[in-house]
Protein backbone atom coordinates (compact mmCIF):
# COMPACT_ATOMS: atom_id res chain seq x y z
CA UNK A 1 0.00 0.00 0.00
CA UNK A 2 1.55 3.26 -1.16
CA UNK A 3 0.30 6.81 -0.83
CA UNK A 4 -1.68 8.08 -3.84
CA UNK A 5 -2.28 11.87 -3.94
CA UNK A 6 -5.78 12.82 -5.04
CA UNK A 7 -7.58 16.06 -5.81
CA UNK A 8 -10.19 17.83 -3.73
CA UNK A 9 -12.41 20.89 -4.25
CA UNK A 10 -12.04 24.08 -2.20
CA UNK A 11 -14.59 23.97 0.58
CA UNK A 12 -15.74 27.60 0.81
CA UNK A 13 -17.00 27.99 -2.78
CA UNK A 14 -18.68 24.58 -2.59
CA UNK A 15 -20.34 25.52 0.71
CA UNK A 16 -21.67 28.80 -0.68
CA UNK A 17 -22.98 27.08 -3.81
CA UNK A 18 -24.75 24.35 -1.82
CA UNK A 19 -26.29 26.83 0.62
CA UNK A 20 -27.55 28.96 -2.27
CA UNK A 21 -29.00 25.85 -3.92
CA UNK A 22 -30.73 24.83 -0.69
CA UNK A 23 -32.25 28.29 -0.28
CA UNK A 24 -33.46 28.24 -3.87
CA UNK A 25 -35.04 24.81 -3.42
CA UNK A 26 -36.67 25.91 -0.17
CA UNK A 27 -38.20 28.91 -1.96
CA UNK A 28 -39.34 26.66 -4.82
CA UNK A 29 -40.94 24.21 -2.37
CA UNK A 30 -42.85 27.00 -0.59
CA UNK A 31 -43.99 28.46 -3.91
CA UNK A 32 -45.22 25.05 -5.06
CA UNK A 33 -47.48 24.46 -2.05
CA UNK A 34 -50.25 26.96 -2.96
CA UNK A 35 -51.46 26.05 -5.44
CA UNK A 36 -49.97 22.56 -5.24
CA UNK A 37 -47.60 21.65 -8.09
CA UNK A 38 -46.39 18.08 -7.40
CA UNK A 39 -43.52 17.99 -9.89
CA UNK A 40 -41.72 21.18 -8.75
CA UNK A 41 -42.36 20.33 -5.09
CA UNK A 42 -40.87 16.84 -5.38
CA UNK A 43 -37.91 18.19 -7.37
CA UNK A 44 -37.25 20.87 -4.76
CA UNK A 45 -37.35 18.34 -1.89
CA UNK A 46 -35.06 15.88 -3.68
CA UNK A 47 -32.52 18.56 -4.63
CA UNK A 48 -32.64 20.06 -1.12
CA UNK A 49 -31.91 16.66 0.48
CA UNK A 50 -29.13 15.97 -2.05
CA UNK A 51 -27.52 19.36 -1.31
CA UNK A 52 -27.77 18.70 2.44
CA UNK A 53 -26.07 15.31 2.00
CA UNK A 54 -23.39 16.96 -0.16
CA UNK A 55 -22.54 19.24 2.78
CA UNK A 56 -21.29 16.13 4.60
CA UNK A 57 -18.42 16.00 2.10
CA UNK A 58 -16.80 19.03 3.75
CA UNK A 59 -13.79 18.42 5.98
CA UNK A 60 -10.86 20.38 7.40
CA UNK A 61 -7.19 19.67 6.71
CA UNK A 62 -4.64 21.47 8.89
CA UNK A 63 -1.09 22.34 7.79
CA UNK A 64 1.24 19.31 7.89
CA UNK A 65 -1.75 16.99 7.97
CA UNK A 66 -3.12 14.49 5.48
CA UNK A 67 -6.62 13.14 4.96
CA UNK A 68 -6.74 9.49 3.86
CA UNK A 69 -9.88 8.85 1.79
CA UNK A 70 -11.54 5.47 1.32
CA UNK A 71 -14.84 4.40 -0.23
CA UNK A 72 -16.51 1.31 1.23
CA UNK A 73 -13.16 -0.11 2.32
CA UNK A 74 -11.26 0.76 -0.88
CA UNK A 75 -8.41 3.25 -0.66
CA UNK A 76 -9.11 6.24 -2.91
CA UNK A 77 -6.24 8.65 -2.23
CA UNK A 78 -4.69 11.16 0.12
CA UNK A 79 -5.38 14.89 0.30
CA UNK A 80 -2.67 17.17 1.71
CA UNK A 81 -4.10 20.56 0.66
CA UNK A 82 -4.74 22.52 3.86
CA UNK A 83 -7.96 24.37 4.63
CA UNK A 84 -11.63 23.55 4.12
CA UNK A 85 -11.90 20.87 1.41
CA UNK A 86 -14.71 18.92 -0.25
CA UNK A 87 -14.90 15.41 -1.63
CA UNK A 88 -17.52 12.79 -2.15
CA UNK A 89 -19.67 12.76 1.04
CA UNK A 90 -19.57 8.95 1.04
CA UNK A 91 -15.78 8.94 1.42
CA UNK A 92 -14.43 7.94 4.82
CA UNK A 93 -11.86 10.51 5.87
CA UNK A 94 -9.12 9.70 8.37
CA UNK A 95 -6.69 12.40 9.45
CA UNK A 96 -2.97 11.63 9.82
CA UNK A 97 -0.49 14.13 11.26
CA UNK A 98 2.67 14.64 9.20
CA UNK A 99 4.34 16.77 11.87
CA UNK A 100 7.66 15.81 13.45
CA UNK A 101 7.04 14.05 16.75
CA UNK A 102 9.23 12.69 19.51
CA UNK A 103 8.93 10.62 22.64
CA UNK A 104 11.19 9.19 25.33
CA UNK A 105 10.98 5.49 25.98
CA UNK A 106 10.66 4.20 29.50
CA UNK A 107 13.75 3.03 31.36
CA UNK A 108 14.29 -0.53 30.17
CA UNK A 109 16.21 -3.07 32.23
CA UNK A 110 18.24 -5.32 29.93
CA UNK A 111 21.45 -7.34 29.97
CA UNK A 112 24.27 -5.88 27.92
CA UNK A 113 26.68 -7.97 25.83
CA UNK A 114 28.69 -9.17 28.84
CA UNK A 115 25.57 -10.10 30.80
CA UNK A 116 25.50 -7.21 33.28
CA UNK A 117 22.02 -5.74 33.93
CA UNK A 118 21.71 -2.09 32.89
CA UNK A 119 19.03 0.57 32.63
CA UNK A 120 18.67 2.28 29.27
CA UNK A 121 16.26 4.75 27.66
CA UNK A 122 16.22 6.63 24.36
CA UNK A 123 14.64 9.67 22.69
CA UNK A 124 13.12 8.94 19.27
CA UNK A 125 12.30 11.72 16.76
CA UNK A 126 10.03 10.53 13.95
CA UNK A 127 7.48 11.55 11.34
CA UNK A 128 4.94 9.93 9.03
CA UNK A 129 6.04 10.09 5.39
CA UNK A 130 3.45 7.75 3.85
CA UNK A 131 -0.07 8.22 5.22
CA UNK A 132 -1.52 5.21 3.38
CA UNK A 133 1.02 2.82 4.90
CA UNK A 134 0.49 4.33 8.34
CA UNK A 135 -3.28 3.79 8.15
CA UNK A 136 -3.61 0.51 6.27
CA UNK A 137 -0.39 -1.45 6.96
CA UNK A 138 -0.68 -1.44 10.76
CA UNK A 139 -3.59 -1.25 13.19
CA UNK A 140 -2.34 1.71 15.25
CA UNK A 141 0.80 3.32 13.89
CA UNK A 142 1.52 5.37 17.03
CA UNK A 143 1.40 2.30 19.27
CA UNK A 144 3.43 0.42 16.64
CA UNK A 145 6.16 3.07 16.79
CA UNK A 146 6.37 2.94 20.59
CA UNK A 147 6.49 -0.86 20.83
CA UNK A 148 8.97 -1.35 18.00
CA UNK A 149 11.21 1.41 19.39
CA UNK A 150 11.49 -0.39 22.71
CA UNK A 151 12.16 -3.69 20.92
CA UNK A 152 14.93 -2.10 18.82
CA UNK A 153 16.45 -0.48 21.92
CA UNK A 154 16.54 -3.83 23.72
CA UNK A 155 18.14 -5.56 20.72
CA UNK A 156 20.75 -2.83 20.37
CA UNK A 157 21.63 -2.82 24.10
CA UNK A 158 22.34 -6.57 24.05
CA UNK A 159 24.75 -6.16 21.12
CA UNK A 160 27.31 -3.95 22.91
CA UNK A 161 29.07 -3.95 26.28
CA UNK A 162 28.32 -1.15 28.73
CA UNK A 163 31.99 -0.17 28.85
CA UNK A 164 35.21 -1.54 27.39
CA UNK A 165 38.91 -1.23 28.24
CA UNK A 166 39.72 -1.71 24.57
CA UNK A 167 39.61 1.68 22.84
CA UNK A 168 38.87 0.03 19.50
CA UNK A 169 35.76 -1.79 20.75
CA UNK A 170 32.45 0.08 20.53
CA UNK A 171 30.62 0.31 23.86
CA UNK A 172 27.41 1.95 24.99
CA UNK A 173 29.13 4.52 27.19
CA UNK A 174 32.17 5.49 25.15
CA UNK A 175 30.72 5.65 21.60
CA UNK A 176 27.38 7.53 21.73
CA UNK A 177 27.49 8.59 18.06
CA UNK A 178 27.99 5.06 16.72
CA UNK A 179 25.36 3.68 19.11
CA UNK A 180 22.81 6.30 18.05
CA UNK A 181 23.50 5.57 14.38
CA UNK A 182 23.00 1.83 14.93
CA UNK A 183 19.78 2.42 16.86
CA UNK A 184 18.45 4.68 14.10
CA UNK A 185 19.21 2.03 11.47
CA UNK A 186 17.35 -0.63 13.43
CA UNK A 187 14.36 1.66 13.96
CA UNK A 188 14.23 2.62 10.27
CA UNK A 189 14.22 -1.05 9.29
CA UNK A 190 11.42 -1.89 11.73
CA UNK A 191 9.21 1.15 11.10
CA UNK A 192 9.49 1.51 7.32
CA UNK A 193 6.48 -0.79 6.86
CA UNK A 194 4.31 1.74 8.73
CA UNK A 195 5.36 4.67 6.53
CA UNK A 196 7.42 6.19 9.35
CA UNK A 197 10.78 7.91 8.97
CA UNK A 198 13.12 8.04 11.98
CA UNK A 199 14.88 11.41 12.01
CA UNK A 200 17.00 10.90 15.11
CA UNK A 201 17.49 8.34 17.87
CA UNK A 202 19.80 8.88 20.81
CA UNK A 203 20.39 7.42 24.26
CA UNK A 204 18.90 9.60 27.01
CA UNK A 205 19.64 7.41 30.04
CA UNK A 206 22.33 4.80 30.61
CA UNK A 207 23.33 3.30 33.95
CA UNK A 208 24.04 0.02 35.66
CA UNK A 209 21.07 -1.57 37.40
CA UNK A 210 20.84 -0.54 41.09
CA UNK A 211 21.70 -4.02 42.40
CA UNK A 212 25.15 -4.00 40.77
CA UNK A 213 25.85 -0.27 40.54
CA UNK A 214 28.12 -0.18 43.61
CA UNK A 215 30.11 -3.24 42.51
CA UNK A 216 30.54 -1.81 39.00
CA UNK A 217 31.71 1.51 40.44
CA UNK A 218 34.41 -0.26 42.43
CA UNK A 219 35.37 -2.21 39.33
CA UNK A 220 35.68 0.98 37.29
CA UNK A 221 37.80 2.60 40.00
CA UNK A 222 40.09 -0.44 40.15
CA UNK A 223 40.39 -0.48 36.35
CA UNK A 224 41.27 3.23 36.35
CA UNK A 225 43.99 2.70 38.98
CA UNK A 226 45.46 -0.24 37.05
CA UNK A 227 45.41 1.70 33.79
CA UNK A 228 47.11 4.69 35.42
CA UNK A 229 49.85 2.55 36.98
CA UNK A 230 50.38 0.67 33.73
CA UNK A 231 50.86 3.95 31.87
CA UNK A 232 53.28 5.22 34.52
CA UNK A 233 55.38 2.05 34.39
CA UNK A 234 55.36 2.07 30.57
CA UNK A 235 56.54 5.67 30.59
CA UNK A 236 59.28 4.93 33.12
CA UNK A 237 60.52 1.95 31.09
CA UNK A 238 60.61 4.11 27.97
CA UNK A 239 62.63 6.80 29.74
CA UNK A 240 65.14 4.23 31.05
CA UNK A 241 65.49 2.68 27.61
CA UNK A 242 66.05 6.11 26.08
CA UNK A 243 68.67 6.96 28.74
CA UNK A 244 70.64 3.77 28.15
CA UNK A 245 70.49 4.27 24.39
CA UNK A 246 71.80 7.84 24.66
CA UNK A 247 74.60 6.78 27.02
CA UNK A 248 75.80 4.10 24.62
CA UNK A 249 75.35 6.30 21.55
CA UNK A 250 77.36 9.20 22.96
CA UNK A 251 79.99 6.94 24.54
CA UNK A 252 79.63 8.56 27.92
CA UNK A 253 80.21 5.36 29.85
CA UNK A 254 80.66 1.68 29.08
CA UNK A 255 78.32 -0.55 31.06
CA UNK A 256 78.38 -4.30 31.38
CA UNK A 257 75.20 -6.31 31.84
CA UNK A 258 75.39 -6.27 35.63
CA UNK A 259 75.79 -2.49 35.79
CA UNK A 260 73.01 -2.03 33.22
CA UNK A 261 70.69 -4.08 35.38
CA UNK A 262 71.64 -2.07 38.46
CA UNK A 263 71.11 1.24 36.66
CA UNK A 264 67.79 0.10 35.25
CA UNK A 265 66.62 -0.96 38.69
CA UNK A 266 67.67 2.33 40.28
CA UNK A 267 66.11 4.47 37.53
CA UNK A 268 62.82 2.58 37.69
CA UNK A 269 62.64 2.95 41.45
CA UNK A 270 63.31 6.69 41.23
CA UNK A 271 60.90 7.36 38.35
CA UNK A 272 58.05 5.23 39.68
CA UNK A 273 58.36 6.51 43.24
CA UNK A 274 58.13 10.08 41.95
CA UNK A 275 54.85 9.17 40.28
CA UNK A 276 53.33 7.40 43.27
CA UNK A 277 53.83 3.75 42.28
CA UNK A 278 56.46 1.01 42.26
CA UNK A 279 57.71 -1.07 39.33
CA UNK A 280 55.74 -4.22 38.88
CA UNK A 281 58.82 -6.39 38.26
CA UNK A 282 62.25 -6.14 39.81
CA UNK A 283 64.33 -4.98 36.87
CA UNK A 284 67.46 -6.69 38.22
CA UNK A 285 65.78 -10.08 37.92
CA UNK A 286 65.55 -9.65 34.16
CA UNK A 287 69.29 -10.09 33.78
Amino acid sequence: MKENPTRSLPGIPVTLALLALMLAMAWLAVASIKPVHPAPLITAIVVFVAAFIALCGLYMVEPNQAAVLSLFGRYVGTVKDSGLRWNNPFYTKRKVSLRVRNFESGKLKVNELEGSPIEIAAVIVWEVVDSAEAVFNVDDYESFVHIQSEAALRAMATSYPYDSDDNGLISLRSHPVEISHHLQEQLTERLSAAGVNVIEARISHLAYAPEIAQAMLQRQQASAVIAARTRIVAGAVGMVEMALTDLQKNGVVELDEERKASMVSNLLVVLCSERGTQPVVNAGSLY
